[in-house]
Formats: C-alpha cells, structure tokens, sequence
C-alpha cells in the first residue's frame, strides 16, 4: 500500500474529501494539519490512517518532524500534496528532503510560481501574453512606459491574489510606486489588458492530458474587489468553446504539468490595444499548479455533474478514469460582506432561488478579505439567469450591482423596490 501525506486536510473545509477520494482508490492517508484531533470531520478521522497534529503548519521544523514519523513508522513516503498555493514551496523542500519522486521539487517552482516564467509556457502553447519587464529602476520603467503607454500594471513576480498590486495611469503615480515599493520585493510591470478574466481548471493525468476541464468566469476581478470594495462574484461555465478549450489544453502541455489540478488564468479582452490586443483575444495571465481557491472544487462538481475528490484519487493511483460531463450547469457564487446592509436578505435568497441553491455558508475569516463573510451557490440552465442571481444577491440598500468588465460598479437607485416573487426554475 502506498503512503500518501496529506498536508492541512482540514483546511479548507472540503479538502477532507480529497482525503476520502485517497483512500477510496487505495492509499494509506497520513494527515498533518493544526486542528485537534477530536475537532475533524468524521468522514475525515475515517480516511485518515492516522493524523500527526502540529502546533502550526509554518513551523516547518515540526512539520519535517511529522513526516519523518510517518516515514519511521510506516515506510518510504510516495506522494505529499496541500493542494494549496501558500505551502507549494515548502511541499517541494519537503519532497526533496525525503526523497518524494512524485509531485513538484523546488528546483521546478520558478516555472510555476514566477509570472516573468510562466510567460514562456504561455507563448509555446500559442496564447498571446502581456509585453513585460521586471522592475530593476526608475529610468527602465519610465522608458518601458514610453514605448507601450498608459496604462500600466505592476504586482509581484511571486505572489497570490492582489496584494500590492497597482494599475498606474501616468508618469506621477509610476514615481509614487516606484519611491514606496518594498525594496525586498521583485515586481513585474505589463502592459494593462482590459478584459475579463476566463480560467481553464481541472485535472491532469500522468500524460498532462486533461482528465476534465471547466472554466470559471471572474467578473470582476480580485484586483477591482479590493480596490473598489465590491463583492465577490464568479460562475463555473463548463461550455467551453473549441478554440479556447484547445488553448487550455495546449498551456498544461507547455507547462509539462503531471498528476496535478490546474487553475489557469487568462484575459479576454474586451478592450482593444494598438498594435498588441484584439477584443475577444485571450491573454495568459497566470498559472496556479493547484485546484482553485475556497469552494471552487464543488462550483466544479455541481457545474460538470463530477466528483473531483474522487478523480484526483484515481489519478494520483495511476488509473485513467473515463470523465462523462453530464448533465451541466452554469454554477455561481454570489459572496456577501457582514459590514454591508444589502437590499435583499439572506432568508430573501435563500426563498427566491430556493430551487437552485445547492450551497451555502461562511467563508473562513483567513479567506474573508477577498472572498466575503458568506456566500451562496447556486445553479442555472441560462447565462441570463447567472445574471439575475448576481443582481439579486450584490444589490446593496440605496445601490445596484453593475457588475462588468471595468469592474465591480455600484449605480444609486431608489429603496422602495419590491422584492421579486419569481422563482427561477431549477436547474
């Protein structure tokens, strides 16, 4: 029997089912999180062989001393996977350590965890990229400015989500980030791509064949959330079309990625730039060698009628599972904040979409910041109706949510609307 080490299984709360999917295909599943024993899920105690508790999973001298246990106790290690961006270094330090062949080692993360990198990748499969520089002074970003124009947009060259992230509109705010950026900290400056962003997601097997794909649609996007304050929104749309599936298909090759989820981001312009971007053109933005974040694995599950967590477990035993995506479904997530009077109530959600809902709950306050403190989960037949869910749950009191490409916009509107009776039919 081979060892599996699962690493924070209980965090985010669903990954548990990855642990499930593990032992149903056959591994002995060895759990190291942070969370007393007693406080698991069942359903996790039951797939778990046994559990090694750490007092935090940045400790990495306890957590290398919680895998050598596993090892001592029962045999050489075959695979060990958090499945979570934050820890994907520390992963390989671990796999190097005790000589782990399986899963990515650190000499690798570059090409997965740097932007500047992941460019190449792109380019090899045919998808068009943002012109680049890497932030060395002041004189190369004003010359890179006078050759592409405003505006621009710079984050870190290593880095999760949209902190210390900036879209720069002219030569004053390019000094103003350049005097206050942390020295330590290697940016990348691109020309801005207006445009939504489009994932390819799923799973790839030993061959970097994709075992399922699906795409998320994020308007708006997590850099306009923080900047403006709005809510998150996003639907799972699995009806890809041909061209942008084969682009998908074509990046997890040029990245070589084996055995692992994807969670590829992308542009889709929606604004034209000279001489670089066509609207409709698909820009590579990023690659995240992991599923998506917070419950996106069961927007994928609900969308594509699948059960990821039980694929993964196959695909991690070397078995080539035959994926039939059907029925489908567009998927959204509306999130809501705790600080913010919304139009309709939570109760007034849950009465209105009752026959579409097939989740909902609280983010955990880690996830908070970006996420939003709840969330609901829905599914549809239509685009439209995606549309009318948004609507309904992001309109905030004296404000409608116009959710586009520009970002997440509120429009003033009267309060002394009435509440829509109108069942959605469900899907």
């Amino acid at each position: 029997m081979k060892n599996f080490v699962f690493i924070s299984p209980n965090f985010p709360e669903t990954y548990y089912r990855f642990c499930v999917g593990l032992k149903k295909a056959g591994f002995r599943v060895l759990g190291v999180g942070d969370q007393p024993y007693d406080e698991l899920n069942p359903a996790l105690k039951e797939a778990l062989t046994e559990y090694y508790k750490v007092s935090n999973l940045d400790n990495f001298d306890e957590e290398k001393e919680a895998v050598g246990y596993f090892e001592r106790k029962y045999g050489h290690i075959d695979y060990l996977e958090s499945n979570n961006e934050y820890w994907l270094r520390k992963d390989s330090i671990l796999r190097d350590i005790f000589s782990i062949d399986t899963g990515l080692h650190s000499s690798e993360l570059d090409d997965y965890q740097r932007k500047s990198y992941m460019k190449k990748h792109f380019q090899e499969a045919g998808v068009k990229v943002a012109p680049y520089m890497l932030v060395s002074d002041l004189e190369s970003l004003k010359e890179f400015a006078d050759k592409y124009g405003y505006p621009l947009f710079v984050k870190p060259d290593i880095g999760v989500g949209a902190e210390e992230s900036y879209k720069i509109k002219n030569n004053e705010e390019l000094e103003a980030f350049y005097q206050k950026k942390d020295p330590n900290c290697q940016f990348i400056c691109e020309t801005f791509v207006t445009g939504d962003i489009v994932t390819f997601d799923g799973l790839a097997d030993s061959d970097s064949n994709a075992v399922y794909f699906t795409s998320l649609e994020c308007p708006p996007s997590i850099s306009d959330i923080l900047i403006e304050g709005g809510d998150m929104f996003y639907y799972c749309n699995p009806f890809l079309d041909k061209k942008f599936a084969e682009l998908g298909k074509a990046t997890i090759k040029a990245f070589k990625l084996k055995k692992r989820f994807f969670h590829i981001e992308y542009f889709r312009v929606t604004k034209a730039r000279k001489g670089l971007f066509k609207v409709g053109d698909i820009v590579g933005l990023e690659i995240n060698v992991r599923s998506p974040g917070g419950y996106s694995p069961d927007m994928h599950n609900f969308a594509n009628s699948i059960d990821c967590y039980d694929l993964y477990g196959q695909v991690m035993a070397d078995n080539h599972p035959e994926v039939k995506m059907e029925p489908k479904y567009y998927l959204p997530t509306g999130a809501r904040r705790d600080n913010v009077e919304y139009f309709y109530s939570d109760e007034d959600v849950l009465r209105t979409f009752k026959n579409n809902i097939c989740n909902h709950g609280r983010y955990p306050k880690v996830l908070s910041g970006v996420m939003g403190d709840r969330f609901f989960m829905a599914k549809f037949n239509t685009v439209e109706e995606v549309k009318t869910f948004r609507d309904y749950v992001n309109r905030r009191v004296g404000y409608t949510s116009t959710n586009s490409s520009s970002g997440n916009k509120f429009n003033k509107v009267a309060d002394d609307g009435n509440i829509c009776d109108n069942h959605i039919d469900g899907a």
